[in-house]
């Protein structure tokens, strides 16, 4: 899995102890942003077993914490990082998470599909701790790893064409001169 630029669970909570006074906002888009009466729901772990089209075997572990708008607003204030880290302790005292699985911030709403997507940007600004998501993503592992993604039946690969070498061919000379060969049956070899 491409993680250079994903967020783990450690740096991911440190961030959040790091400002437990302010108010904890997420922005799904461009001035788009979780409504103030937002509940966090869970925080699901799930370990990632898979093999890609390469044929190889990748394992890694995402935190999804899930995020709820209610439909009737119960909050006009969104909460502040401190209940949310009480709600991550709460977790942790029943599920120990990885601090170094990738995490990933679940939401949807009637204007938005729900989706998982990754803290980007942390943002501190007037009173607010704002957490810019970014979409997830598909990738290519195995072209990722500068190969290739496997073959068809007839060979070819899937995902980049195929740079196959041309065999010379060889071409066979007899240099027995003629009459002078053995053949089966005639008692010369």
């Amino acid at each position: 899995m491409n993680t250079t630029e994903l967020i783990n669970w450690q740096t991911f909570k440190s961030k959040l102890k790091e400002n437990p006074e302010l108010t904890l906002q997420f922005q799904y888009a461009e001035d788009k942003w979780v409504d103030a009466s937002y509940h966090i729901t869970e925080i699901k772990q799930a370990p990632i077993v898979s093999v890609d089209c390469g044929g190889v075997m990748n394992t890694w572990t995402e935190i999804i914490v899930q995020l709820w708008e209610p439909s009737v607003r119960d909050s006009e204030r969104a909460m502040q990082v401190k209940k949310a880290l009480s709600i991550v302790e709460l977790v942790e005292k029943s599920l120990p998470l990885n601090p170094l699985a990738i995490v990933k911030i679940e939401f949807g709403n009637s204007q938005f599909d729900t989706r998982q997507m990754y803290p980007g940007e942390f943002i501190i600004d007037n009173g607010n701790f704002i957490v810019n998501l970014s979409p997830d993503f598909t990738q290519c592992k195995a072209i990722n790893r500068g190969g290739s993604c496997g073959t068809t039946e007839t060979g070819e690969e899937c995902c980049t064409p195929a740079t196959k070498e041309e065999k010379p061919k060889i071409q066979l000379i007899n240099f027995a001169a003629e009459g002078a060969t053995c053949t089966p049956g005639s008692g010369c070899c």
